[in-house]
């Protein structure tokens, strides 16, 4: 495959992770500060079904389409910027997990506080507080990975 194809769909990549994540990031808080369950349950299931749809493939692709781009640029797996890279995107996989798994559990106590016409319970406010926190490092870590893969620090 034309390395140029490899990298326009490394970058797609790329944007995407971030993008998502950020745009789902920005409306999940939003919702959260609301306080009402109707509202973080619409928003919540709109997350998870665009971290399926979006984040989910590129995640997947991401390391693939790297992968490919380093080798058809001769490029030694083992260079400082690449193993960099690889040790964020696992510091941002192991963020993104456990939010995904958090977003669910928040939908699920939002639609049964509405069903039953209660507050959201205390253990949603600190799903919503570890959910925040593990925000932080991911994104920190996806900032960090495309500065590496856009000036190859050391190469």
């Amino acid at each position: 495959m034309d390395p140029l194809w490899l990298e326009y769909a490394h970058l797609l990549g790329a944007i995407l992770i971030f993008g998502t994540g950020l745009g789902t990031a920005f409306h999940m808080w939003r919702a959260h500060l609301t306080g009402d369950p109707r509202v973080i349950a619409a928003v919540a299931r709109s997350t998870v079904l665009a971290d399926w749809l979006f984040t989910t493939p590129a995640v997947i692709l991401q390391p693939v389409t790297g992968a490919m781009l380093a080798r058809s640029y001769g490029r030694s797996p083992l260079e400082p910027w690449l193993l960099a890279s690889l040790g964020l995107y696992a510091l941002a996989g192991g963020c993104w997990l456990p939010v995904v798994w958090l977003q669910i559990r928040m939908r699920r106590m939002a639609e049964a506080a509405l069903r039953a016409g209660a507050p959201l319970p205390p253990r949603y406010r600190r799903s919503a507080r570890i959910w925040f926190a593990l925000g932080w490092p991911a994104f920190a870590a996806m900032f960090a990975i495309l500065y590496l893969m856009t000036f190859k620090p050391g190469s």
